[in-house]
């Protein structure tokens, strides 16, 4: 006995960590510390024994080991498994940004052939955000009560349901009731990069359909990916934390098992076991000492990024419609003939728009190499003062070409502005309040796109120059709150979450640049 407590003496001073954190060593150096996994929620170092001094417990067995979900899909890593849940998780996240794309080619057409008027034109678009404010958080509920997969295989079922339902509307009282309930589908949607994927078909479809189909064979059409997911579904697992927290590891460690052998990687030896789950943050935390400004301020930037995002869309058929500036400033007579003789979009409308539709890819590229070089702040300000230095000159008469270069780049960046915001907000933000501070975000985001209608489709009517201003203007600002934020979250540590949503969690972690950062950085404090 002595023998092996002068063995143990010799060993090198071990830092224990908690379960679920990186092993990659820290320092490169000559002395490197070696890394042990523990199942503890707290950090502890250890020290040489003393003379006479125990054993400790974790030394009593070597070989049993443990292990959270997390630590296992860090394991695992990205693969051919990620890749499939990619893409059919997409489909569901492509079908909803064509279901919000539809809106702006369907509005001059019903505008035309019910003889609606630009109220009721805007009430329509309005209602689909209507329904997802109001059913995220029950969607949410669903899926924590029956499981993650059940969760989004009923908003897709109930998106796809109503959606087709909408081609057969015979009044307007119809399809705003059935737009709604589209919505309310849509709230229970993942977020997913497949968004401009989904809109640049949505308008090749319009191509294809309109001219000979219409509107109704469109909507139709427009749930063909919808109807692809609830095909394939039934290859999707269950969320194995999900699985986990709701006691069932058994379960969770086949679906891990599946994982590792689908993406021809081992799985961790030793125990699966849960981790410890932390309190959920409360409203009250978002406006601490520590985050009361930058929680204000993201409000804002939310609300600015998703009202002129859906704005700009709205707006581009709108100006393509009557010629921008110069054609709705004519006069009296001009601006009535826009309200009672419709113009139906024409050829030359959906290839400008299909152009414009395009932006959002080069945008997202633009906005990725920037996020890490000219960091969070910075890359948010610079889409929005970009996006306000594009709608100046639609004050003036530009031709249909300028017109289209210049919404394709202000589309471009106002869509690479809400991808920044989706990164930056959940770095901000400590484990506790992270879900709650996306969560509220994004509800100010819908509360913009909500009300963007009015100012798109009715105070265009009125004043085409006030409504690019109050575009304009609020971007602007926008830009000065993106500078105005106190935290800059560029190299700075995502502490360990366990509100993780289902779909980041089955992905995995790649590395990316600046993502390795010490996870016990200072989330700094703010007056």
């Amino acid at each position: 006995m002595d023998d092996d407590l002068f063995q143990l003496r010799q060993l090198p001073i071990i830092r224990f960590r908690r379960t679920g954190e990186s092993t990659r060593s820290e320092d490169e150096g000559e002395n490197r510390e070696q890394v042990v996994q523990t199942a503890e929620q707290t950090d502890l170092e250890s020290a040489p024994l003393a003379d006479g001094a125990p054993v400790p417990r974790e030394f009593a067995n070597p070989t049993d080991d443990t292990f959270m979900v997390e630590d296992a899909v860090e394991a695992i890593g990205f693969g051919t498994f990620q890749w499939k849940l990619s893409i059919l998780t997409g489909l569901s996240w492509m079908a909803d940004a064509m279901e919000m794309m539809i809106l702006s080619i369907l509005a001059p057409q019903l505008h035309c052939e019910w003889r609606l008027l630009s109220l009721e034109v805007a009430l329509l678009t309005s209602a689909v955000f209507i329904g997802m404010m109001i059913s995220s958080s029950l969607w949410g509920n669903i899926s924590d009560r029956y499981g993650r997969k059940t969760g989004l295989k009923l908003s897709v079922l109930w998106t796809m349901f109503y959606g087709l339902m909408s081609a057969f509307a015979p009044i307007y009282g119809w399809i705003l009731v059935l737009r709604a309930l589209v919505g309310f589908g849509i709230g229970g949607a993942p977020q997913s990069y497949f968004g401009p994927v989904g809109t640049v078909f949505e308008v090749l479809l319009a191509i294809l359909v309109m001219p000979t189909l219409g509107w109704r064979w469109l909507l139709g059409l427009s749930t063909i990916p919808l109807f692809i997911f609830a095909i394939l579904c039934f290859w999707l697992p269950e969320s194995a934390r999900y699985d986990v927290l709701t006691g069932n590891q058994e379960k969770a460690l086949a679906t891990l098992k599946r994982i590792a052998t689908e993406n021809g990687a081992p799985m961790p030896l030793g125990k699966l076991i849960v981790a410890r789950q932390e309190d959920r943050g409360k409203i009250q935390d978002l406006f601490s000492s520590h985050f009361r400004w930058t929680t204000v301020l993201l409000w804002f930037i939310w609300f600015a990024n998703a009202f002129s995002y859906y704005g700009l869309v709205l707006l581009t058929t709108e100006l393509f419609q009557e010629g921008g500036a110069c054609g709705m400033s004519k006069g009296n007579k001009k601006e009535l003939r826009c309200s009672l003789e419709c113009k139906y979009l024409n050829s030359d409308d959906y290839k400008d728009l299909l152009w414009t539709t395009l932006s959002e890819f080069p945008g997202l590229l633009v906005t990725l190499w920037a996020i890490d070089r000219l960091g969070r702040r910075k890359t948010m300000a610079l889409c929005f003062f970009i996006f306000s230095m594009c709608i100046i000159p639609l004050y003036g008469c530009v031709g249909r070409a300028s017109m289209t270069v210049l919404i394709f780049i202000a589309r471009a960046f106002i869509a690479g502005g809400f991808q920044a915001a989706y990164v930056y907000t959940p770095e901000v933000y400590p484990t506790a309040t992270r879900a709650l501070g996306l969560g509220t975000s994004s509800g100010m985001a819908r509360v913009g796109a909500l009300i963007t209608p009015f100012v798109a489709q009715v105070m265009l009517e009125s004043s085409v120059y006030l409504a690019l201003s109050v575009y304009c203007c609020c971007c602007l600002f926008a830009a000065v709150a993106s500078c105005a934020l106190p935290i800059e979250t560029t190299g700075r540590a995502l502490q360990e979450s366990s509100q993780r949503e289902w779909g980041q969690e089955m992905v995995g972690r790649a590395p990316s640049r600046g993502s390795v950062r010490s996870p016990h950085s200072s989330s700094g404090s703010q007056g």
